[in-house]
Order: C-alpha cells, then sequence, then structure tokens
C-alpha cells in the first residue's frame, strides 16, 4: 500500500511539474532559490464530483486529470501531508482556471475530519478571487446559474487599491469565492514601479 501511495504521489509530482510554465531563464528572488510563484492553490470539498462539476461548468476552469485513492497503513499520510494516519484521499482533481493558479481538488476520509467551512474571520479562513472583465455581466451570469452573490459589487474610491470592484459568492457547498475587477487600474500604480500579479495580462 504504501509503494502505491509513493508511486501515486510521484506521477502527481512530475504531472505538476510539466504543467508550470516559465522560460528556463534564472529567478532572482529574496527567498526560496527559483522561485517563480503560485503554481496551484489546494482545497478540500465535501463531494469532489460536485465541486468539479461546479468549477467546470458555472466557473468555466478546465478539468487535467484526476487522481487516486491515496492511502497508508503506516504513518506516511501524516509525516507527509500532516493529515491522521488514516486519513484517506479517495479522489482529487487537477483544474486550470483560465490565466492564473492552477487549482487542486481534494475530498478526504478522516477519523479526525472537521466537517465546518472556516469563515474568514477564521484562522485558516480564505477565499479564492477570479478576475472577470465585466463585473455586471459576471454577476448575472451566477445569479443566472442559482450561484448565491453577497450583496452588490463595491466599488473602493479610497486607498491603494481604489479602481477595484469586488463581490462575495459562495459555492454549493458553502466555499467563499470573489469576483474582482479594476478596468482601469488600481490606485497604487501610480505611485511604484511594483505590480502586483494580474490575469488581465499574459505573463
Amino acid at each position: 500500500m504504501k509503494k502505491n501511495v509513493l508511486s501515486i504521489v510521484a506521477i502527481l509530482a512530475l504531472s505538476l511539474s510539466t504543467l508550470a510554465q516559465g522560460g528556463d531563464e534564472k529567478v532572482k528572488t529574496k527567498g526560496i532559490p527559483g522561485n517563480r510563484g503560485a503554481e496551484h492553490i489546494g482545497f478540500t470539498v465535501p463531494n469532489l464530483k460536485e465541486a468539479v462539476d461546479f468549477f467546470e461548468n458555472v466557473i468555466g476552469a478546465e478539468v487535467l486529470f484526476e487522481i487516486g485513492p491515496f492511502a497508508s497503513d503506516d504513518n506516511w499520510m501524516e509525516e507527509h501531508l500532516n493529515v491522521h494516519p488514516r486519513a484517506r484521499i479517495p479522489k482529487a482533481a487537477f483544474v486550470k482556471c483560465a490565466n492564473g493558479a492552477n487549482l487542486e481538488i481534494f475530498e478526504y476520509e478522516s477519523p479526525d475530519q472537521v466537517k465546518r467551512l472556516p469563515k474568514n474571520s477564521d484562522w485558516g479562513g480564505h477565499h479564492i478571487a477570479f478576475y472577470v472583465d465585466n463585473m455586471d455581466e459576471a454577476v448575472k451570469y451566477l445569479k443566472s446559474k442559482g450561484v448565491k452573490v453577497q450583496g452588490e459589487p463595491i466599488t473602493m474610491t479610497e486607498g491603494p487599491n481604489a479602481g477595484v470592484s469586488w463581490v462575495y459568492f459562495l459555492s454549493p457547498w458553502g466555499m467563499q469565492l470573489e469576483l474582482v475587477s479594476y478596468e482601469n487600474g488600481q490606485a497604487y500604480e501610480k505611485t511604484t514601479t511594483k505590480r502586483a500579479f494580474t490575469p488581465k495580462k499574459l505573463y
């Protein structure tokens, strides 16, 4: 069983490295040598089939492949994944969402599993934001799909992110997501040459 887990993880690692984009030139960073940025974001969902359907057919992500199951009879899961030794991953999916980080979606089974999503105010609270060209069209589309949108879009008028429009929405299982748009850029861009990554442009 352990060898099977190691083989699957090795295949996953190879797949991720194959999907990574970028040239061969060396990258100078202050931290990890060769760090080129966020390659994927991983998260766990209650039902993988439901999540894949939502990200593929509502968000518009492309499913690249699915993997699993993962399990181990020893402490491999705890040592390498920081979960209960008897935790099990029935299946996981790797998806690409337009011009941004890939998403690695897990479904877990575990004796100590907490079946409650964190709020933004909780430790581990999080959300994933998607850049859209037209906020009104995007919100209208989500509502037509029965997605719960939390209020109306807000446009920032002060501070370094003035010019940004945003609104939160929820996945069918309650995961917090967000739409953002800034057609004319953000205020901070007028005061520095530094630039945040944006899916508006291809890098």
